[in-house]
Formats: structure tokens, sequence, C-alpha cells
């Protein structure tokens, strides 16, 4: 016999004093004795723009999904959720990731059926797909800033003329200041001091 799932309903009003609550969180409670699932706990945002990512309810109903509190996240409709595309994709993309279900009343979007599962497969390519778009154009806008001559990634490490190499090889051998201090004394690593010591720096 399959172990009965734990339902998370999220339920979301924008104005606290003329909506209430009640209307979808009844609806889901019915859905949930339906399919015979145990509900968890109920969370709601009363007052909350759909707009926002985070809101009171909705942060602490992701926090027991990452504690594996619930299987299932049920809500009466998509936009209770989210408002904007790419926050709904970025939603069940993280649901798919902690293996929790999701179901919407209205437009009865369910991932525990068959062409759900489908669904939040499709929902993870575009995800992926989204990120691959955005790694290609970092790195063809550092391709053409270096065209460009500009310097991308970390900040270059001081320059040494060869009278810095000097002092720094004698201060080392008459004081015997150790590699930490020659590096803050001078603005640059312990690993750059050690290159000079070594007659290993380019500039040397």
């Amino acid at each position: 016999m399959a172990a009965e799932k734990v339902v998370g309903i999220y339920t979301r009003v924008s104005t606290a004093d003329r909506q209430d609550t009640k209307a979808q969180e009844n609806e889901l409670r019915a859905l949930a004795e339906k399919r015979g699932w145990k509900v968890f706990r109920v969370y709601s945002d009363r007052g909350e723009s759909g707009a926002k990512e985070r809101r009171p309810a909705l942060d602490e109903l992701w926090r027991d999904c990452r504690q594996r509190r619930i299987d299932v996240v049920c809500v009466w409709s998509l936009d209770r959720l989210a408002r904007s595309l790419k926050q709904l994709i970025e939603s069940l993309e993280e649901f798919r990731r902690l293996k929790v279900d999701f179901v919407s009343f209205k437009q009865d979007f369910d991932t525990t059926s068959s062409a759900g599962r489908l669904l939040f497969h499709v929902v993870g390519a575009v995800a992926e797909f989204e990120r691959d778009l955005i790694r290609e154009r970092v790195v063809a806008g550092m391709a053409q800033a270096r065209r460009d001559g500009k310097h991308c990634g970390r900040p270059r490490l001081r320059q040494f003329s060869v009278e810095d190499v000097q002092q720094i090889r004698s201060a080392r051998g008459r004081t015997q200041a150790s590699i930490r201090q020659l590096a803050i004394q001078h603005g640059t690593s312990q690993y750059m001091i050690n290159q000079i010591l070594a007659g290993q720096y380019a500039g040397s």
C-alpha cells in the first residue's frame, strides 16, 4: 500500500480587508480529501502581491518543502503562487528539484499524474535552456570586452618595478619579515611575494 501523501495548501489574496482566503482553502481541502491526502498545514498570505517573490507564508512553505515535510503543494490558481512566467518557471523547477509535486486546482495542473510529470520535465528543460543562454551571453560579452582591450575577471595583481622587487628581497634578508608581513606592506598576495623571492616574478 502506497504511503499517504502529505499536502501543503497555499492561499493568497492581495487585499487583506476585502478578500478572504477561506474559499480557496475550502476547495483545496476538498480536493485533498478526495485524493486521500493528509493536510499538513495551510499557508495563507493576506495583503501580499503575487509579484513579490518573498512573502511570509510562502517563505514558510518553501522551508517545509526543503525540510521534506511536504509531498505535494496545492494552490487554487497559478497566479496565487506567481504573477510572472519567469517566477512560475523558477518555482516549478524548484519543486521538481525537491521532488515535491504541484497541483493548481483552477488550471487542472497536476504533476502527480503522468502528463503533469511530463510538464515538469519540460519546465526543467526550459529553465536549463535559459541558463545556457545567460552563460552564452556572458561568454560573448567577455570575449568582446577582451577584443576591445578591457580586462575581464579578477582585478590584476599589483605590478612591481625592478626597484620594488629589490626592496622586497632586501627587506626579507635584512629584517627577516614574514611573507604575510611583506604582502600586507606592499599590497599584494603572499603568492606574489613568494614568486618575487624565488626570482619567478616576470617583472624581476
